[in-house]
């Protein structure tokens, strides 16, 4: 990845993160938030996804409504953002990418992956329009 796009990738994920609200951060807070270029071949075998520019982000771990008193020794819940995944969503037909798309698709991606996190599944994202 251009790197470029990297740093103003990440000067705009930290712009959407200063503007979300304190409940959120509080989440980030339990669920750590991670920024990578792009899902490993692992992840998209294990998600069904075929090209890596498709995935945006990716919960990982127990959502809070399946959890039990009986599950432990399990992994951290992790919230991955992918660079690349947000910046195909943001780009335009010409191929530009308009920064105010752009910081729109970060903070779908950041919510959606955090919903997740509180149980919802993709069809109530979509009905909610975080898709």
């Amino acid at each position: 990845m251009d790197p470029r796009h990297r740093h103003r990738f990440d000067e705009l994920l930290e712009s959407v993160l200063d503007e979300l609200p304190p409940m959120v951060h509080q989440l980030i807070e339990k669920v750590p938030l991670h920024v990578e270029d792009y899902p490993s071949k692992q992840v998209l075998a294990t998600t069904g996804v075929r090209r890596r520019s498709e995935l945006c982000g990716l919960y990982t771990g127990i959502p809070l409504t399946e959890r039990s008193v009986l599950q432990s020794g399990t992994l951290p819940d992790v919230v991955t953002i992918y660079r690349e995944g947000v910046l195909a969503a943001a780009t335009r037909p010409d191929g530009r990418i308009p920064t105010a798309e752009l910081r729109r698709q970060i903070r779908i991606t950041i919510l959606h992956e955090l919903a997740h996190h509180h149980g919802l599944d993709e069809e109530e994202l979509r009905r909610l329009g975080y898709e």
